[in-house]
């Protein structure tokens, strides 16, 4: 059994006598190591090593930072199985999942290469006479990522890529879950030339999360997570002065029209609400039947569920791995008993699978006439279990999406351009899928969604990821002849 450190200034750090908390294969339910959980002394350890870094690394050339980015990046993708096996082995997700995650996460470190072309600022000659104002975007100092445990590698890759490249120090707080991943990423860092302390790894619970917002040292916080935890670091880190966005949770939707392919249809929904076991923020959890579609799609998504092989993720030809933990599992499995108590009728119940013996196994939901109230409904369940709900109408389905108190992604299945650029321009979510059900931004584009499923101002990675771990600086100068001086009292204008 592997004891699961930190890495601080360069080096995996152990602390004796640490409080430890254990780490399962979900697939065997068996403890697989023990977690260090850093307390704030250490806390002001790593941030101290940060900030010393963060000093040095924000001096240094555009030229130097993507040598270093571009060699991170090389580094990523020849490890990539590795970094796919640390994943399933912690999470439980599939291999072929875990490849598809680190892929993903590669799409952010390729955006972050291009700094100097992001970085270039802006400049306007003689806005006055004599006068030239140009505005840059200078590193925050040091910065934190708290990261969930359904991504242990891309949402990462998300925040410390781009925060990196801009010239912050990054400390990074993964989930206590599926920690492993965290250390390859922080050796491959250093590997890449990466100076010692620019990337930082403080394994934790809630006592580190909060040393870290409030560390008076620490900048800007970055949080992916549950909705009630998100708003949480939000309130905390903006009392204590930080910049903070904080992703939480979802509640995604995919409307289908009467002309849409249903078969097409039925392979998207079975995809994105069984993917990862359902542990995913932009997982399709309620299936938004228009018209009289909801009886063949149910159908056909019960026969593609029923072919779904559920086992161990190293396995070939595994389908579906388990849950993170016994008690997630058991929560998720409650909401089958819930739908059905409230009036919903279940059509396939993911207890009954034919499951594995050992670990932490559910099978696919599916729970039809599904209303608005019922908490099958309302609540993020994280799990795979899918809701059918019944509309007569495309408006009735929009009112029903915008009504929702999330606002992550939502998808639309349709043959119809009109009805398709309505759906755009009328839908209040953040990210849109047109015939795509998992509508995740590539990285040259940003991802966040709104309502209660983002917590303030800047959506993650991309464009507003980059705005978030910089602020701007505008400089306005002028070199007169000292024979042109002169007092004057009145407020400057242009002339």
């Amino acid at each position: 059994m592997s004891t699961i450190s930190h890495w601080i200034d360069g080096a995996a750090v152990t602390v004796p006598d640490a409080r430890t908390q254990p780490v399962f294969n979900p697939a065997t339910g068996e403890v697989t190591g023990q977690l260090q959980l850093a307390d704030t002394a250490l806390v002001d350890r790593a941030v101290a090593s940060a900030s010393a870094a963060a000093a040095e690394w924000r001096r240094s050339s555009l030229a130097r930072r993507t040598q270093v980015l571009f060699a991170f990046r090389e580094l990523v993708r020849t490890h990539a199985d590795e970094l796919a096996a640390a994943i399933t082995a912690e999470h439980g997700k599939v291999l072929d999942d875990a490849a598809g995650e680190v892929a993903r996460g590669l799409d952010n470190v390729d955006y972050a290469v291009g700094i100097a072309e992001h970085l270039k600022g802006s400049y306007s000659a003689e806005v006055s006479t004599g006068i030239d104002v140009r505005t840059v975007r200078e590193a925050l100092g040091v910065v934190v990522g708290i990261t969930p445990f359904n991504f242990p590698v891309m949402v990462p890759l998300w925040m410390c890529t781009t925060a990196i490249a801009a010239g912050n120090a990054f400390v990074l707080k993964p989930s206590e879950r599926d920690p492993s991943a965290s250390l390859l990423l922080a050796d491959l860092w250093q590997q890449a030339g990466l100076p010692d302390g620019v990337f930082t790894v403080v394994q934790g619970d809630p006592t580190a999360v909060q040393a870290l917002i409030d560390h008076p040292d620490v900048a800007a916080v970055s949080f992916v997570g549950s909705t009630p935890v998100a708003k949480s670091v939000y309130e905390s880190g903006t009392r204590a002065g930080k910049r903070v966005q904080a992703l939480g949770g979802a509640k995604n939707h995919m409307v289908v029209l009467p002309d849409a392919d249903l078969g097409m249809a039925a392979d998207a929904a079975v995809s994105a609400a069984y993917g990862s076991a359902g542990e995913r923020c932009m997982a399709v959890s309620v299936l938004v039947a228009v018209g009289d579609v909801a009886d063949q799609l149910i159908k056909e998504i019960t026969v593609r569920a029923n072919d779904i092989v559920i086992g161990d993720g190293t396995v070939a030809g595994t389908g579906m791995g388990p849950l993170i933990t016994e008690a997630h599992r058991d929560r998720v499995a409650g909401y089958v008993d819930a739908g059905a108590a409230a009036g919903a009728t279940v059509v396939l119940d993911g207890r009954r699978s034919e499951l594995p013996a050992s670990g932490f196994f559910l099978g696919p939901s599916l729970i039809d006439h599904v209303s608005e109230e019922m908490s099958v409904y309302r609540d993020e369940i994280f799990g795979p279990v899918l809701s059918v709900v019944r509309v007569d109408t495309f408006d009735e389905a929009i009112a029903l999406v915008n009504r929702n108190e999330y606002a992550n992604g939502v998808a639309l299945f349709t043959r119809d351009g009109g009805a398709a650029r309505q759906f755009e321009r009328d839908i209040e979510v953040g990210m849109v899928g047109v015939n795509v059900p998992i509508p995740v931004p590539v990285a040259h584009h940003s991802f966040g969604g709104w309502k209660n499923s983002l917590f303030g101002s800047h959506h993650m990675y991309g464009p507003e990821g980059l705005a978030f771990f910089t602020r701007a600086k505008v400089v306005t100068s002028r070199w007169p002849d000292p024979a042109t001086s002169t007092v004057d009292l009145g407020f400057p204008r242009n002339r």
